[in-house]
């Protein structure tokens, strides 16, 4: 006879079926399981042998192979000790095999049988859906996976409860959906004193999902507006929720018992790797920019980050997804995510200052900067040098717009390219709107469409650059509240992307 259990392994966020197949046999007494496992599944054996012990069940001495198929696909984690329990069970005539081939099992196995939480409990919970089967997983791991409404989702504590719900004499309570209350304390725009054009660009920038890079002397408030960003986005919509969960569950970030409705907001060290960064650690685990999916990605001091990890963002900036090339398989991730960069002007930080710049002035800033290739800077919808704020800005006592308020517009404005975008199969904010669709949204009257043109043949804009104005053009109009993006809007956009660049000689 042979049992089956059905369980999950994970290509990217993409679960793929696992048929756990156990059969006992005649010969020598073992224990094997077969169908490429790593070396975490290999070590499986080990915990369900001192597990189902601990539970007075002793194996027989007769061999015993799990076959984990499809054989070819390489499996990893220890999620696998329980569906290769329930197998094993089964095949033993402990527990009715009908039943747990209707089941999706996931969960390890401690020596003493209880069940540890596992990554991945969201992604399949999606896969049991589909399959119509019920997710058994870990007690910890059963909010998350309650999001997933198509199936119902049993969370035990250990494998003996697992045993009475088969067996019919204590059934589980199905899990619940858990949602994680925001933090409380977030940091508030209004503790901003001065640097009102870079407030202002940091709502432009939420409003529309517009990549920023922020540039000015050390100390100025870079670093500190980069953190309230967080507080003037929109809350997760519950798709946007799901899918961005899916992605924590994967890299093990869910631990509180469910999933957050609030952005993720993620600030990597500018010493982290290409891998880190990108993604493609060992097991594939999703990078930086795949965690920050419809979240902030804050990257601090940008030109210190090596080449390649600056490189490999362009590609992501403009697709939203990151491909990771594996010797089994490619995996994806999605990473639509908004990007806020953040360079002094130079390696000492104060070009701008004559008494305290360096001696290489201003050569040193070229240099500085041009770490920053021209293709990646040419993604920044919007560029601001931020000035050294004074102290009279400093000491004011009168504070500026709360998060709350300036939320408030960002919400609106979200909500407009919402309604917008109901029928583009991929656009959700003007961040997003390209080609046909672009030109319908955001084409200028006459007096700013010949003021792009002006600014387009001064200053050489590539096309890119060209939509990119326009872009951002759109959101200052969401924000205004205007129908039509006009000369004024076209203007504004304009003075946030020539910072950096330079008139063409004549």
């Amino acid at each position: 006879m042979v049992a089956r259990a059905f369980t999950v392994a994970f290509e990217g966020i993409e679960p793929r079926s696992v048929e756990v197949q156990c059969a006992i046999s005649a010969g020598l007494p073992a224990f094997a399981i077969v169908g490429l496992p790593n070396k975490a599944v290999s070590e499986a054996r080990e915990r369900v042998r001192a597990a189902l012990a601990s539970m007075s069940i002793a194996l027989p001495s007769r061999r015993i192979t799990v076959n984990l198929s499809p054989a070819d696909l390489p499996k990893e984690g220890s999620h696998f000790d329980l569906p290769i329990a329930l197998a094993l069970l089964a095949a033993l005539q402990i527990v009715p095999a009908d039943a747990v081939e209707r089941t999706l099992a996931l969960g390890e196995l401690s020596l003493d049988g209880r069940l540890v939480p596992v990554t991945g409990a969201l992604p399949a919970a999606v896969a049991a859906a589909e399959q119509d089967r019920t997710l058994l997983c870990p007690r910890a791991c059963g909010a998350e996976a309650a999001w997933v409404a198509a199936t119902q989702v049993l969370a035990a504590t250990s494998l003996d409860e697992v045993v009475r719900h088969f067996t019919g004499r204590t059934a589980i309570t199905p899990a619940e959906a858990g949602e994680i209350p925001p933090p409380p304390g977030q940091p508030d725009l209004s503790e901003v004193r001065g640097q009102e054009r870079a407030r202002r660009a940091l709502e432009i920038a939420a409003a529309g999902r517009h990549h920023m890079l922020m540039i000015g002397p050390p100390g100025n408030g870079k670093s500190f507006l980069a953190r309230r960003m967080p507080g003037i986005l929109p809350p997760l919509s519950p798709a946007e929720a799901l899918e961005t969960s899916m992605v924590h569950s994967v890299a093990g970030l869910l631990a509180d018992g469910g999933i957050s409705r609030v952005r993720p907001f993620r600030y990597p060290h500018h010493t982290a790797t290409s891998a880190a960064i990108i993604g493609g650690t060992r097991a594939a685990r999703p990078g930086e920019i795949s965690v920050a999916h419809n979240g902030v990605l804050f990257m601090d001091e940008f030109p210190e980050y090596a080449r390649d990890v600056l490189e490999a963002l362009r590609e992501p900036l403009e697709t939203g997804e990151i491909v990771v090339p594996r010797a089994h398989a490619t995996l994806r991730y999605p990473c639509r995510f908004l990007l806020i960069a953040a360079a002094n002007p130079c390696r000492c930080g104060h070009l701008a200052d004559a008494a305290r710049a360096c001696t290489r002035a201003p050569t040193c800033g070229e240099d500085y900067l041009g770490k920053i290739s021209g293709p990646l800077m040419d993604r920044f919808d919007i560029r601001i040098e931020l000035p050294p704020t004074s102290w009279t800005e400093i000491e004011a006592r009168e504070p500026g717009e709360s998060s709350a308020t300036v939320a408030a517009r960002v919400s609106a404005a979200r909500q407009i390219q919402s309604l917008r975008y109901t029928s583009h199969p991929t656009a959700r904010t003007n961040a997003d709107a390209e080609g046909d669709t672009l030109e319908q949204v955001a084409s200028p009257d006459a007096e700013g469409r010949t003021l792009l043109g002006r600014v387009a043949d001064r200053y050489g804009l590539s096309a890119r650059g060209y939509h990119r104005i326009l872009r951002v053009a759109r959101t200052i109009a969401d924000l205004d509240g205007s129908a039509d993006v006009r000369m004024p809007h076209i203007a504004e956009a304009v003075s946030y992307r020539i910072i950096l660049a330079r008139p063409r000689t004549p």
